[in-house]
């Protein structure tokens, strides 16, 4: 018996050190790659990809492509399980005066304006200002979409306007010099002497077919006024940069002196600096959101949350998953959408004078990147850097239609 008991605790002792030394061994084991180590391989391990998108076979450096492209400055925010995974700046936020860019440096996110406005719409559609599918004129006071030989059965609405197939034209924006003579929303749309656009007007059947029109969002930034009487900027404060901590993103102009300082120039393909510095877009809907890529990061995450049902602070999940439903012969209603299963994603692009960008995030698993760049040569870069971003973490491709 004593020889028994004694084998047993043998026995049991002999279980507890190699259970503890199994336990040293996972303590000891090598931890994941750091979050450095992981943005040095991105930046280290980019391809050139050509014109049929295919990689070269050689790698080159961010920076190598900055300087081959001619682009001033870039800034990227990762994102993963809802939360920002990392961020930094690369090159000029202005050559001029050799100041960096960094983290907190303000772009212009050009055309990635309309989503925000159009979740912003959303959300007035939920506290029943207006509806999805009415008519616009039934809403419209300070001016109304002129009726013409297209608009006899069809006509423009909300939801129209957001998936561009309102037959509005008007398809984008050139901005305005400083020095310029800045045109007010009536102005832009009714057509006037000092603006550089042509009048928003109906120019096919409305519902017919994608048309995409910058001055489609004009109309839909006016119903907004309109029917809460409140300015764009502040109305977009209140619905939808508060609710997602977006400290630092403005549709004012002039900026709030707290952000006037952090903005960078813009420089066109020959590198040269946008006269004044960057071009003024009273077009705010459709065009002038001041932002970074973190705070366009957090937008992209609370969109994701609400399409998933975790969070409904910024939209119901009925409303997000109203607007990543394709519209036949266009893609989502507010925000262009891409592939299937895991690959599904929502994104937009955007390009202002001097300005190029690119925000992405997979609808189902929360992740994906903001990439913003004060150039006009941006994209390519932006495509190669997005690329290299999904490899490093396995994710399916990102950009577009890949």
């Amino acid at each position: 018996m004593f020889k028994m008991n004694f084998s047993f605790i043998a026995i049991a002792i002999i279980a507890l050190v190699s259970c503890q030394s199994n336990k040293k061994k996972e303590i000891t084991a090598p931890p994941p790659a750091s979050i450095d180590n992981i943005q040095q391989r991105i930046e280290n391990n980019i391809h050139i990809i050509d014109e049929n998108g295919k990689n070269s076979s050689t790698t080159t450096t961010i920076e190598s492509r900055m300087e081959a492209l001619n682009v001033a400055g870039v800034s990227i925010a990762v994102f993963d399980n809802n939360k920002i995974l990392w961020s930094k700046g690369y090159g000029k936020k202005n050559r001029e005066t050799d100041e960096n860019v960094n983290e907190s440096t303000l772009f212009q996110a050009a055309s990635i304006s309309k989503p925000i406005a159009s979740v912003a719409a959303f959300k007035l559609i939920e506290g029943n200002k207006f509806s999805l599918n009415e008519d616009v004129n039934s809403k419209l006071i300070r001016w109304q979409v002129p009726d013409n030989e297209f608009t006899k059965t069809e006509k423009v609405t909300p939801k129209r306007i957001m998936s561009h197939t309102s037959g509005l034209g008007t398809s984008g924006f050139q901005g305005y010099n400083k020095k310029d003579s800045v045109p007010t929303l009536l102005d832009i749309l009714q057509g006037s002497p000092i603006t550089n656009s042509e009048p928003v007007r109906v120019v096919q059947k409305p519902g017919e077919s994608e048309l995409y029109s910058g001055g489609g969002m004009e109309v839909l930034q006016m119903l907004m006024e309109d029917v809460t009487k409140e300015e764009f900027p502040r109305l977009l404060n209140t619905l939808i940069f508060k609710p997602t901590g977006m400290g630092n993103s403005s549709f004012a102009y002039p900026l709030p002196e707290r952000l006037s300082n952090l903005t960078a120039n813009g420089y066109d393909e020959n590198g040269s600096v946008i006269d004044g510095g960057y071009h003024i877009y009273p077009e705010k809907a459709a065009a002038g959101l001041w932002t970074n890529p973190s705070d366009l990061a957090l937008f992209m995450i609370a969109l994701g949350k609400s399409y998933r049902g975790e969070d409904n602070r910024l939209l119901s999940q009925e409303s997000a998953k109203t607007m990543m439903t394709r519209v036949p012969n266009a893609g989502g209603i507010g925000i262009g959408i891409d592939g299937e299963g895991a690959a599904f994603r929502f994104r937009h692009t955007g390009g202002n004078a001097g300005f190029v960008c690119y925000a992405v995030s997979f609808a189902n698993t929360g992740r994906g990147a903001v990439i913003m760049t004060n150039s006009d040569n941006g994209f390519p870069l932006i495509h190669e850097i997005i690329r290299a971003i999904s490899k490093e973490y396995n994710w399916p491709a990102m950009w577009m239609r890949e």
